[in-house]
């Protein structure tokens, strides 16, 4: 499956955005995703993530309650959406996907990965 992120830009703190992940290739009905990022000189990491099953989701406690993941079948689309939104949440955001039903938080347990959108958060 080829994935394909898109929803990044520049905006000021306490503002939102959709971030997108559309695959291809391959309908992600049977794919667990997730959503990762990397802050400016820092190493890739976990923000959430949504299983095919259940539907079951998890996120980093830093984004909690601020981030919402969700995942549209019939569109093949996976989105991230993120509220109130600091400097904090600047970094290059990724969409992964593991052909497996379980939530995964670990980065090196997904199999396909997007190219990164880059959200900046300055005023």
């Amino acid at each position: 499956v080829q994935l394909q992120a898109s929803g990044g830009g520049l905006v000021r703190p306490g503002e939102s955005l959709r971030l997108s992940c559309a695959a291809s290739g391959r309908t992600l009905s049977r794919y667990t995703m997730g959503w990762f990022r990397q802050p400016p000189g820092k190493e890739r990491e976990f923000v959430a993530t949504i299983g095919w099953g259940r539907g079951s989701t998890s996120y980093a406690d830093s984004v909690k309650g601020r981030f919402t993941i969700s995942k549209d079948n019939a569109k093949n689309t996976a989105y991230l959406q993120m509220n109130s939104l600091t400097p904090e949440d600047t970094a290059v955001y990724y969409c992964a996907a593991r052909d497996e039903p379980q939530i995964a938080e670990s980065l090196y347990q997904y199999d396909y990965w997007g190219q990164g959108t880059l959200v900046t958060v300055s005023s």
